[in-house]
C-alpha cells in the first residue's frame, strides 16, 4: 500500500494537501508552513520524504494513531484529527479542505483513514 501526500499550497502560516491512497484521492490534509533548513518547533511541517508509517498508542491522545517514524528534527510525529494549523504542532491533520486555512469533518475523515490502511505502511510526501 502507498499513501502519498501531494501539497498543493504553501503558505505562510499553513501547508494544504491531499493524500492519496494507491493513487485514489482520501482526503485532503493540513500541516505547519514548509520551512526548508529551518525548524520551528510545532511550527514548521514534515520534510517531504518517504517514511514509514506505524500505529502505535499515542502517549497525547491516549489512542492508537498512524506514527510517522525517523522524520528528520521531529520525534513524535503523527498523523490525527483537527482543523487549523494550531492543531498541528508538526503533525498529519486529515480532513476535507472546504474553509480557507482548515480541514474540516476531520474525525470522520481520520476514521475512514484508519480502516482502510494496515498497521505499518509508507507514507511520500512530496
Amino acid at each position: 500500500m502507498k499513501v502519498e501526500v501531494k501539497r498543493t499550497f504553501k503558505g505562510t502560516e499553513y501547508t494544504i494537501g491531499k493524500l492519496y491512497i494507491d493513487g485514489h484521492y482520501l482526503c485532503d490534509t493540513l500541516e505547519d508552513t514548509v520551512r526548508n533548513g529551518v525548524k520551528i518547533a510545532g511550527k514548521t511541517a514534515i520534510p517531504a520524504g518517504t517514511y514509514k508509517v506505524k500505529k502505535t498508542m499515542s502517549p497525547r491522545f491516549k489512542k492508537v494513531l498512524p506514527e510517522i517514524l525517523n522524520v528528520p528534527g521531529f520525534s513524535g510525529v503523527r498523523i490525527h484529527a483537527g482543523n487549523t494549523a494550531a492543531d498541528t504542532d508538526g503533525c498529519l491533520l486529515l480532513g476535507l479542505n472546504k474553509k480557507k486555512g482548515q480541514v474540516l469533518e476531520s474525525q470522520t475523515t481520520m476514521a475512514f483513514f484508519m480502516a482502510r490502511t494496515p498497521d505499518e505502511f509508507t507514507l511520500v510526501i512530496g
